[in-house]
Formats: structure tokens, sequence, C-alpha cells
């Protein structure tokens, strides 16, 4: 074992960077086992040096994450701070002064990873971000070295465990958005602005990652769809649950049939009972992998909080520094496939659309003619009348207002959205309650 240390930089010691460093000094033994080098913590950059840090020598402490990259004898920097920046520019430096870079920042890699991917191969250093998506899940190494070799046509996902705990709530207690929202904020799931969790962001960027590296092509967060949940009901939950179905914010990356273009999208979706992601539960994430040769694959685990996180930066460190001691890098960029990104009204899914409608005669015959006039074929028809009565094939016609439930057969995104304007303009049609996917079928 060679016995000079690597030595690291850390960059955050918040909730993941104080127990990356809690991880580096309890198992520095194991660690540089398994590394072939013992690994020293040569600096950690904060915001608030006065903050207590149980565990951590004071002396480690830093304002000036620069010059802590900047010094020339650090050989990882392990960046856990977040955001755009300062993160890009420190990472950049780093690179530029013979560092490799493992990160956990998903906003950052999902805007600028070819860019940074590019400055790491110029300056010839590693660039790794398991940690950016799923937390421990091991699903950025597979999809970029274990399936290599094979033809990856579909990512279909849960990567966000706030919204997923959410929509659990909502699913096995009846309760509705706000009141989850408030029980996983009081849980610590949701941060106090659970902005970035619940309209989609977080899930987006993670999307735009895994589609790049499913691919092989370059997917920017611009190019990804994005609905959050705020509209989803307890209405929407019971109509997915009488049709066997549950709901889920999912995260999809597609390779079009003819392989020439891909998608990537996030959004609430109905997915049947039978599915493998239907019975993730919790604040728990679950990936489903569908590839040619090796057929369906499911990752599964904790996507979030400091230990999981933690987990798999120090499975990047490991990597790195093996690579370090080898004077080798590891995989960087593969984008040779160049591929399109399809525009939303190109995918091609079922939708459940639950429309207010005036109970009355002929009211059916007008809603299907609509679909029929823009090439979205209807698969069932449920309406129930506003005083509980429900009829699947003729429509209950009792006078007042009833609520009408149509699943669509597979139809592009774009006709299904000319279709609903059309509805609007229905003068028996007092409104389109809500308009769902329905997926993984």
């Amino acid at each position: 074992m060679r016995t000079r240390p690597l030595k690291v930089a850390l960059l955050g010691c918040g909730v993941v960077g104080s127990e990356v460093a809690r991880i580096m000094t309890t198992h520095a033994d194991d660690l540089a086992a398994r590394i072939g080098a013992p690994v020293e913590l040569a600096g950690i950059a904060v915001r608030r040096p006065e903050k207590v840090r149980a565990g951590i020598p004071a002396e480690l402490i830093t304002t000036d994450a620069t010059a802590l990259v900047k010094r020339g004898d650090i050989d990882v920097v392990i960046e856990v701070i977040g955001g755009i920046e300062p993160a890009r520019g420190l990472i950049t430096t780093a690179f530029e002064h013979g560092a490799s870079v493992v990160s956990a920042n998903k906003a950052l890699v999902a805007a600028d990873g070819a860019a940074l991917h590019a400055a790491a191969e110029k300056h010839s250093a590693d660039l790794y971000y398991e940690a950016a998506v799923a937390g421990a899940i091991p699903l950025v190494r597979p999809l970029r070295e274990s399936l290599a070799g094979d033809k990856v046509n579909r990512v279909l996902g849960i990567v966000n465990g706030t919204t997923n705990f959410i929509l659990d709530k909502m699913d096995t207690t009846g309760a509705g958005y706000s009141e989850a929202l408030d029980e996983a904020t009081a849980l610590g799931y949701a941060e106090a602005d659970p902005t970035a969790d619940v309209e989609g962001f977080d899930a987006a960027a993670k999307a735009a990652i895994l589609a790049g590296i499913a691919f092989h092509t370059r997917v920017t967060m611009d190019d990804v769809h994005r609905e959050g949940l705020t509209e989803v009901t307890a209405a929407d939950i019971a109509s997915a649950k009488r049709m066997g179905c549950t709901v889920k914010l999912l995260a999809i990356c597609e390779r079009a049939a003819d392989g020439a273009s891909v998608t990537a999208r996030v959004h609430p979706a109905m997915i049947p009972l039978t599915h493998p992601l239907a019975s993730v539960r919790e604040a728990y994430n679950a990936v489903f992998v569908e590839a040619e040769a090796a057929g369906q694959l499911m990752f599964y685990g904790p996507g979030a909080g400091g230990s999981p996180t933690a987990s798999a930066v120090l499975g990047d460190l490991v990597a790195v520094c093996r690579n370090k001691l080898a004077g080798a890098t590891g995989p960087g960029e593969s984008a040779y496939t160049a591929l399109p990104v399809s525009p939303m009204g190109e995918v091609v899914t079922r939708y459940h659309i639950s429309l207010d409608v005036a109970d009355k005669p002929g009211v059916l015959a007008q809603v299907a003619t609509v679909f029929a006039e823009h090439g979205v074929s209807i698969d069932t028809v449920r309406q129930q009348g506003k005083g509980g009565g429900t009829s699947h094939s003729n429509v209950v016609e009792s006078g007042g207002e009833a609520d009408l439930v149509v699943v669509t057969h597979r139809a592009t995104d774009a006709a299904l959205s000319s279709t609903v304007g059309a509805l609007r303009e229905l003068d028996t049609v007092r409104g389109v309650v809500s308009i769902m996917r329905v997926e993984g079928e």
C-alpha cells in the first residue's frame, strides 16, 4: 500500500457533508484498504465557521473555498454545496489545479454537465456524481458502466422521496394534498420551501441526467417536460383506485420506437397496482430500467438523507482515488448518438380525463364526437351524478350536474391537448376537472 495519503477537500458540511466527514474519519482504515492508499481530509469549506460541528477538527474549517481547491496538493474535491454558483466555478478551478471531483449536485450536472465533462477531460480528471440521482441507490454507475454494452430503451422512476411520501399518504389515508404536505414537512421530508420537490424541478434534473447517460446523448433540464403534483386531488387518487391504479410522480425517459429521438418528462401519472413501482412507499425511490438484452431491471432504496447520500459520495470517492493511483480516469461523457429530444406533444400514452358536465341527454355523444374528431380513441367512460349514481356505458341522465370520467387508448399528447381545448368549448362541459396520464401498462 502507498503510504502518502490522497488528500481530499470537502466543499460543504451540512447534512451530507458532515456525514461524509464522519465516515471518512471512522472508516479511514477500511477506505485505505479498499483504495490502496490512505485518504486524508485536508480541508472543509463552509459558509458559517462559527457553527459547532461535532467530531470535526476546527483547523480543517475554512471559509475560502477557492483557496482550498487551488492548493495544488488536493487530489479529490468533494462538492456537496449544491446550486449552480459558486459550485460550477469551484469545480472548474479544481480541475485546473489537478484535482478530480465527486459531486452530489444534480442541478449543476443537469444544467451544465457537458461543459463540466469537457473541463474534466481537458485536465485528465474524473467527474463522478452517483449521489446526484436517487441517493444511495446505485444507478448512475450501472447505467454508465454495467449497461454500457446494452441498449437502454426506457427509464421509468420515482426519484423524489418528498413527493412519493405525499402521494403515498394521500393514497393510504385519504388526506388531501395540503394535509399530506404538512405531515411531510413535520417529519422533515419536505423543506420549508418545498417548491423544488412538489413542482417537479428536483425530479426533472435527475431525469435529464438519467436520459443523457441511458441514451448516450445530451439532455439538459430545459429539455425535460415538467409538471408538479400540486393539482393532484383526493378525487384523482380515488379515481385511480377504481381503475386498480395508484398515482406517482414519475420521471420517464424514453427512446423513440424508431430510435431517432428521445423524450424526457416528469409528471404525476396513474400506474397499475401490478407494476413494481406501485408498491414503492413512504419516501423511498425506485427506478425501473428496460434494456434490450438485460430486460427489465429495478433499483430501489432510500433516495435522500445524509447517510444514504454520503454512501454514494464515498463510493465515488473510492473509485476516483483508485483511478488516481492507477494514473487513469474513469468513463467520461458519452454523447455519441446526439439524438434530438422530441417535444412533449409527440409523447404517446393513455389518459384519464375528468369532466364536470351537465347531466342531460346527449352529453356523452357530444363528448365522444370531440374525441373522435381529434383522433383520440376512448377506452372506457364512467359518469357519476353529483348525487352519487354511477354508470359505465349508459350515462345517467337525470338533469343537473355529473362527473364524467374518460379513459383513452394511446394517443399523442398533442392530440389530447387539442381534444381538451375543444371540450372546453362545449356548452355542456362546465369544466375539465383533471387530466392525468396512465403509464406502466
